[in-house]
């Protein structure tokens, strides 16, 4: 049976140094001059599930409960399990793993319709105060947690997986301006496109309280 063949909505002007196909998508694993950071990354292509349910707490992605109250995020196994509100959840498999969405009328596979880019190393937040005006720092709460609102005017969940780490996903249609934007915002902090090797090798570094 043919694979379809799917395309990233964001598009960079930087030339891959490898790639990989992967569930239909081309994935750039590496550009050829990534630099030293901050780095933006495009994931859309990774595994992306809506979750509504009148009841959240018997729903469990994967074995692991929703966390119980808005905004609180999960991290495990390389997923991240977002509350978004009394009876929405997200939930987004990083770093290319396979995922086969359950047998549930709970989900919805919003991976073709969400675009997704990382946003990590030093300077991300001074980058991020030139695109929104939503406070994105850690005050009390601690990483992981959710944060929903504008970016440019477009409507966005934002992860703040740690102080130098964010993770923006927002409708599709949006994905090439707002990527443009943010290389645009991060141009004096030598923002520069990365593949997702460079996050992979990130994420592993990880040891977030869940």
């Amino acid at each position: 049976m043919e694979t379809i063949k799917r395309y990233s909505p964001v598009t960079f002007d930087s030339k891959p140094a490898e790639t990989e196909l992967r569930n239909g998508w081309e994935v750039v694993l590496a550009y050829e001059d990534e630099g030293n950071g901050p780095y933006l990354v495009d994931l859309s292509h990774i595994a992306k599930w809506d979750v509504q349910h009148a009841h959240l707490s018997q729903i469990q992605p994967m074995g692991t409960a929703i966390p119980q109250t808005p905004r609180a995020c999960i991290f495990k196994d390389s997923v991240f399990i977002n509350r978004l509100n009394q009876t929405q959840a997200s939930v987004w498999h990083i770093c290319g793993l396979k995922a086969e969405m359950p047998e549930d009328s709970a989900y919805t596979d919003i991976t073709d319709v969400f675009a997704m880019l990382a946003l990590f190393g030093a300077d991300n937040l001074s980058i991020m105060e030139k695109v929104t005006a939503l406070d994105l720092q850690p005050h009390e709460k601690q990483s992981p947690f959710l944060i929903q609102g504008p970016v440019l005017h477009v409507p966005c969940q934002i992860v703040i997986v740690e102080k130098d780490a964010l993770l923006i996903a927002f409708s599709r249609g949006y994905a090439h301006s707002m990527s443009e934007a943010f290389l645009e915002a991060g141009s004096q902090c030598n923002l520069k496109p990365a593949g997702e090797l460079v996050f992979s090798n990130y994420i592993k570094t990880l040891t977030l309280v869940t």
